[in-house]
């Protein structure tokens, strides 16, 4: 366990990516073979069954300290943890004790069975043998659940840097089924239990936002248009009769979406395809609060298959049996995936459509009128453009139109994190239903450092409740607050949610009475 706590600890300490990584990498050059599979095992979702109440270690925890729980309540308030502020109440060990993680793994795995009084006489026993950062890891175990302060991207990355392999195969090789018990860590994240070359994809061509007027790009003639929907960009892959969906974020999101597999299993050839997963239901695109219901989910059931149908809006050709395409026009590309449409069942996958115009006038009345199809604007691509790796400005731009507003007012607030952590800048914002206030979005950028100073000072000489880490403040702060769609949602108060909330700026002229009304916001949705 020694190696994981000092690897938790540095994860925990520091918010620099290069320092995480290294981190990482030194406990995969010290820890054993087992704790290496563990640790991969909780990075990926493959963690044990709870086998213990959070609330039984709480009884423990009030019985030992003989703290009253008042004093608990506050405790956890002040700590925002619950494994932590367990570890920090309890009192020092009798004595250490060392276990590796996978030694500790396979007992709390043997508890699944055992009665209350042998996983109590348990708890009780390993807490006295732990120091306060091992409790604190041991808490967090046995409670199933288990987040480290790196994102999947960057566990990935880091992986296929031990690993001296590409990315994409280290993502393809652990987001399988494997056993903790079954496998070798260096032949696994290697790719040694699958065929990674089968499924890898190449890097997606970007856009940047456009910088001048169209018209500067030169004749029109010269340009490809097409709407930029607002989905889950992702390369569909088809070789050798395996079918692999990869998003943008280098993430596999082949099982969330069965009927894309489904519709490629019916299509000819071997190819890899660019397209957007939109939610599309009755030939009209569904906002993404919609789609949102399909992301991350472990099963779908077929009602959710009907209530939220899913659809590819093909973009771009990539590869066709065997041949990589990237470096042909534009309009060749264009003209192969037309034809291999064409030559296959319509259905799920479609072709994203061209926008013509006769000039740049025309087209930009499309551009403007694109967010009643559900549309994010125009997609800009130079006919004779290849496919690029990553961004490269010239070939392709995004031609977005003007983000959403509302004025809604502050009513929560909680502290940040690494150089922000001394101050309130994660706020939640509130617009007005009849007489109740309703939150509606939270944001946490768009303000500058000195407009951050005067909120915090604003929420600590106003907090009205706190519930942990948040404060409840006087609604008296109204902000514009700008988002790039909204639709209905059954997980928010208000009923409605916001794609990309961010503050466009302290409304300083305008009182909480001003704010918008939740009638009058619901009519942006289309």
């Amino acid at each position: 366990m020694k190696e994981f706590a000092t690897l938790i600890n540095a994860l925990d300490s520091s918010n620099k990516t290069n320092l995480k990584k290294e981190a990482i990498l030194d406990f995969f050059r010290t820890a054993t073979e087992k704790d290496k599979i563990w640790f991969l095992a909780l990075m990926t979702g493959k963690r044990p069954k709870r086998s213990i109440a959070i609330k039984d270690l709480k009884t423990w925890t009030l019985e030992i300290t003989g703290i009253p729980e008042w004093l608990f309540i506050e405790s956890y308030a002040a700590v925002g943890d619950l494994a932590e502020t367990l570890s920090l109440l309890l009192p020092p060990p009798a004595m250490l004790i060392e276990k590796s993680l996978g030694e500790w793994m396979d007992e709390i795995i043997a508890l699944q069975d055992a009665t209350i009084m042998e996983k109590k006489a348990f708890v009780l026993s390993s807490w006295n043998t732990l120091n306060t950062v091992e409790r604190f890891i041991f808490n967090k175990l046995l409670g199933g659940s288990f987040r480290l302060g790196v994102s999947a991207k960057g566990l990935i990355n880091t992986i296929a840097h031990y690993a001296n392999t590409e990315a994409s195969a280290v993502a393809h090789s652990i987001m399988g089924q494997w056993n903790t018990h079954e496998v070798e860590f260096d032949k696994l994240v290697k790719g040694a239990y699958s065929n990674t070359n089968r499924s890898k994809p190449y890097p997606f061509c970007l856009a940047y936002p456009l910088e001048k007027t169209p018209e500067e790009l030169g004749p029109i003639t010269e340009w490809q248009a097409e709407y930029k929907w607002d989905g889950i960009r992702g390369q569909i892959i088809k070789r050798e009769d395996e079918i692999h969906i990869w998003s943008r974020g280098e993430e596999l999101v082949t099982a969330q979406f069965p009927e894309i597999t489904e519709a490629l299993n019916q299509w000819k050839g071997n190819f890899v395809l660019d397209g957007e997963i939109l939610a599309v239901k009755d030939g009209r695109v569904l906002n993404f609060s919609e789609l949102q219901k399909r992301i991350n989910r472990k099963t779908i059931p077929k009602s959710l298959r009907e209530e939220v149908p899913i659809s590819v809006y093909l973009y771009d050709i990539l590869e066709l049996n065997g041949i990589d395409l990237r470096n042909e026009p534009l309009t060749y590309r264009r003209a192969l995936l037309e034809q291999c449409y064409e030559a296959n069942p319509p259905g799920t996958l479609q072709l994203s459509p061209l926008v013509h115009a006769a000039d740049w006038s025309a087209l930009q009345h499309s551009q403007a009128t694109s967010r009643a199809l559900n549309s994010e604007g125009l997609m800009l691509k130079k006919k004779d453009s290849p496919y690029y790796t990553g961004r490269k400005k010239g070939g392709w731009w995004k031609w977005k139109v003007n983000p959403m507003s509302i004025d809604a007012v502050l009513i929560y607030a909680q502290k940040g994190s690494g150089r922000r952590s001394a101050h309130y800048t994660d706020y939640t914002f509130a617009v007005r239903d009849g007489d109740q206030l309703v939150t509606i979005a939270k944001a946490y950028s768009g303000l500058t450092d000195q407009e951050i100073l005067e909120v915090s000072r604003f929420v600590k000489q106003n907090s009205l409740e706190k519930f942990g880490p948040v404060r409840t403040v006087k609604p008296e702060l109204v902000f514009e607050i700008a988002f790039e769609g909204i639709g209905y949602s059954k997980r928010h108060k208000s009923g409605i949610a916001l794609r990309f909330p961010r503050i466009l700026r302290w409304r300083k002229d305008k009182t909480a009475a001003e704010i918008d009304d939740l009638e009058e916001v619901k009519k942006l949705i289309q």
